[in-house]
């Protein structure tokens, strides 16, 4: 397999819960074992700086892309693989979508929902046909899913056109993506 990134969705804030932080730190670790690289958004908080770190410190790839406005917001993760920093929200998740062959969304915030959400909105516009796993941790993400088949239901999604799936067991996760992979080869 080529190598391959994937672009990580998830807080700046490292929620209530201890394993937040716990399962975003798995993640870069899973994801540097596997030699595939993270594309995030370059703060060094929350599960953000969680996933980052655990990545780094595994040996993995970990390239950030922060935009000046938010810079001191989020503090910037000073000792990545590469830093972006670029001039606008939009351009941000055009930076990471374009370094990505995927995506995946941790729990977070209004921000990582904005990012899921235009990431969805692209893929149902074909702008891209990169997958969306949700890592659903304590079920995180089942409201949202529940939301989306009700969408579909209604006439307002059409699901084959949105690449979107949720799993709660990492290795799960991360095994959607390897047969998505393998069957583009």
């Amino acid at each position: 397999m080529n190598h391959k990134r994937l672009c990580v969705y998830c807080g700046s804030r490292p929620g209530r819960s201890d394993e937040y932080s716990q399962h975003a730190q798995l993640l870069g670790e899973k994801l540097a074992q596997r030699g595939i690289g993270i594309v995030y958004g370059g703060a060094n908080s929350g599960l953000m700086g969680a996933v980052a770190d655990s990545a780094l410190a595994h040996g993995g790839e970990v390239i950030g892309v922060i935009p000046e406005i938010i810079q001191d917001l989020e503090a910037t993760h000073l000792e990545l693989t590469e830093q972006y920093i670029v001039g606008s929200m939009s351009e941000r998740k055009q930076k990471m979508a374009d370094l990505s062959d995927g995506f995946i969304i941790l729990p977070g915030g209004v921000g990582t929902f904005d990012e899921l959400f235009e990431m969805l909105a692209w893929s149902h516009l074909q702008i891209h046909q990169k997958a969306c796993g949700l890592y659903n941790q304590n079920g995180f993400y089942d409201s949202f899913m529940e939301f989306m088949t009700h969408a579909e239901r209604e006439g307002f999604v059409e699901s084959k056109r949105i690449n979107i799936f949720a799993e709660n067991n990492l290795e799960a996760l991360l095994a959607r993506f390897d047969s998505l992979w393998d069957s583009q080869l």
